[in-house]
């Protein structure tokens, strides 16, 4: 009998699924048909999820490092050490630093930030992935909302600045594909090397992180053909500041800042121009550019200057907030004062240089950080330089290996939770399906049995009622009953975004931006940018151990310099002024010559890790990791 669960992954999708079979290995997993969006499908990520629950480098005991290697040991042990430790620098509470990642999206995955923050611990701010795109959605329109993500099917053509819809969100794929089985067209607008060709009936090839420039390019040749509606711009404000932005550069200088031809920049125009609604899709990498919030902004503002916000088959998508449907605003209770928060993107020279008091203790969840954080060579030594640190995790990851103890967590199916989605407006019932294996358990499990040990201790409601607080939202009107009963809802958001052009802001107007930044230069020796972009087949770091190629490979345009340079015969490094790492070189169609592309995620102690070559860098908005500003070369 097939059971409904969801998809926990750090996906938009938040698949509902359909589970039938009670042992990992032998599960079937599908779509739920029933869900407006999952549709009856889902991605090959879930399918092979089997593997991931029963791998036999799966971690089912708590081990704690001693000299020369790791201990098995006793969960009673293990939490008494983490109660001792806590305790110990609990009189200092910023001392100790908890780190959060969304590995596991659930809503009792806010029982950790929750637990630390009564604490008084430190955390992080800033963001790994999208904050800067956020910051620049807010500035605009004054919130973050998107058209209903179904309404895109009802567009009549769709502009895909960036998005590789081969490798990311699989139903935002199928939503393209309906579309243009109905007449849509679309036009794809990145640097090349993606998955998009199937996709796509018209492709502009860009200057990597130079999206503004094409899209004020655009918005000044509409503005010049009286494109621009008086009602529209009735809906803004700072056009004066903005349309001088706008005019102040020679529209040559635009074009060739992006690296984009006046044909292109004329058909760009045409899409938008268009009498009929256009669409405006924006991939998670725009924003991970010195100046990513820009890029938004200059995007969105085309977007609406075409007069394509605010109505159905059009708007812009980049994301919404997947906890927004959510009652929060109960685990702020008992937590009294600011707490002391270290940039994420710089985590490795934050804790570094905390002093008053120094970081002595570092809990990590939901994220494999000395991977995924930029310059992880430097998060690695920040995580050797600190007295004691708890990594709650499945595997022992490039995180995990800096541990001194490393608690096991059961993984997605192996626990009762409820999901929201950062792509459509849904909330899930995830019903557990198997048991965890060994001794592996829950994160809400471990947290409450840490809390009750400290003195005074800090309780948390059982996971069963922090579910139905969590629930207890004007936005979804259902008990955790009635959801285990149903398997989902969605929430009451309106279906079109900024109808009648309407926003957010306390002016009731649309906040067009007022700056346009230059790209910076290469410096001298490292003429490539480094596009480090998501894989089809895991989240993030989530790759079995067997799966990791050494050295592994990175792609480069067959116009890039370096394919003539390079002797494939020999050993090829890929260099930052971080250091050098050995990679594999092969050739990619439409990549920009100026790109080397790695699928990023790969471990450093399996001959990976990309981000060790990547300087901690902030975007312009978001405190967000600047990740596609690094420059590097390829040598042998």
């Amino acid at each position: 009998m097939d059971r409904v669960t969801a998809c926990t992954l750090d996906c938009p999708d938040a698949c509902s699924l359909l589970v039938s079979g009670t042992h990992p290995e032998a599960l079937r997993i599908r779509g739920n048909p029933a869900h407006p969006v999952t549709a009856g499908f889902t991605c090959a990520k879930i399918r092979r999820l089997g593997r991931r629950l029963t791998h036999p480098q799966r971690i089912t005991t708590p081990l704690l490092r001693v000299r020369g290697g790791w201990q098995p040991i006793g969960w009673e042990e293990a939490l008494d050490l983490c109660a001792e430790k806590i305790q110990t620098f609990r009189a200092e509470a910023p001392s100790i630093l908890h780190i959060h990642g969304f590995g596991d999206k659930g809503v009792l995955g806010l029982a950790s930030p929750y637990l630390f923050a009564r604490l008084g611990a430190s955390g992080t701010a800033g963001s790994l992935c999208d904050e800067a795109g956020i910051a620049a959605a807010v500035a605009d329109f004054g919130s973050l909302e998107t058209n209903d993500i179904l309404d895109l099917a009802k567009a009549r053509r769709i502009v895909n600045w960036g998005k590789d819809l081969s490798r990311s969100s699989i139903h935002v794929a199928g939503l393209v594909r309906r579309a243009r089985r109905h007449g849509a067209r679309v036009l794809t607008i990145s640097p090349g090397g993606d998955g998009n060709r199937d996709f796509t009936d018209s492709f502009v090839r860009i200057r990597p992180g130079t999206d503004r420039f094409l899209a004020a390019a655009v918005i000044r040749l509409l503005l010049e053909r009286g494109e621009i509606g008086e009602s529209i711009l009735k809906r803004t404000r700072n056009w004066a500041a903005f349309s001088h932005v706008i005019t102040a550069r020679a529209p040559a200088d635009l074009m060739a800042a992006g690296g984009v031809s006046q044909v292109e920049v004329e058909e760009v125009c045409s899409w938008y121009a268009a009498r009929e609604p256009v669409a405006t899709l924006m991939g998670w990498g725009l924003q991970r550019h010195r100046y990513g919030g820009e890029n938004v902004r200059f995007i969105n503002a085309l977007a609406l200057l075409s007069g394509n916000v605010g109505h159905s088959g059009a708007g812009t998508y980049f994301n919404i907030s997947s906890m927004r449907n959510f009652n929060r605003s109960w685990l702020a209770e008992g937590i009294g004062g600011s707490r002391r928060a270290l940039l994420l993107p710089c985590i490795g020279e934050e804790i570094l240089r905390a002093q008053e008091p120094s970081v002595r203790m570092i809990w990590v969840s939901g994220c494999n950080v000395v991977n995924q954080a930029p310059d992880s060579r430097g998060v690695a030594r920040a995580f050797a330089a600190t007295e004691f640190k708890v990594v709650v995790d499945a595997f022992m990851s490039d995180t995990a290996s800096m541990a001194d103890l490393v608690l096991p967590c059961s993984l997605m199916l192996e626990k009762e939770d409820v999901v929201g989605s950062f792509l459509h407006n849904y909330v899930n019932y995830v019903q557990k399906v198997v048991e965890p294996p060994g001794r592996a358990r829950s994160d809400f499990w471990i947290l409450s049995e840490v809390g009750r040990r400290l003195d005074p201790p800090v309780l948390l409601p059982t996971a069963a009622d922090f579910l139905r607080k969590s629930l207890d939202s004007p936005h979804l009107g259902i008990s955790l009953e009635e959801l285990r009963r149903v398997g989902f809802v969605r929430a009451r958001r309106p279906e079109i975004a900024y109808s009648g052009l309407h926003f957010d802001h306390q002016d009731g107007l649309y906040h067009l931006p007022i700056d346009l930044h230059e790209e910076p230069q290469p410096p001298p020796g490292y003429p490539f940018r480094l596009l480090t972009l998501v894989r089809r087949d895991s989240i993030h770091s989530q790759i079995l151990p067997e799966e990791h190629e050494t050295p592994p490979r990175v792609w480069i345009g067959v116009d890039n310099p370096a394919a003539a340079d390079l002797d494939l015969g020999r050993d090829v490094f890929l260099v930052s002024p971080l250091g050098r790492l050995k990679v594999r070189v092969e050739c990619a169609p439409d990549l920009h010559p100026q790109v080397v592309l790695y699928r990023r995620g790969d471990w450093m102690r399996l001959g990976g890790g990309a981000n060790q070559l990547v300087a901690a860098e902030i975007t312009d908005m978001g405190e967000c990791a600047a990740f596609y500003s690094q420059h590097v070369r390829l040598e042998n």
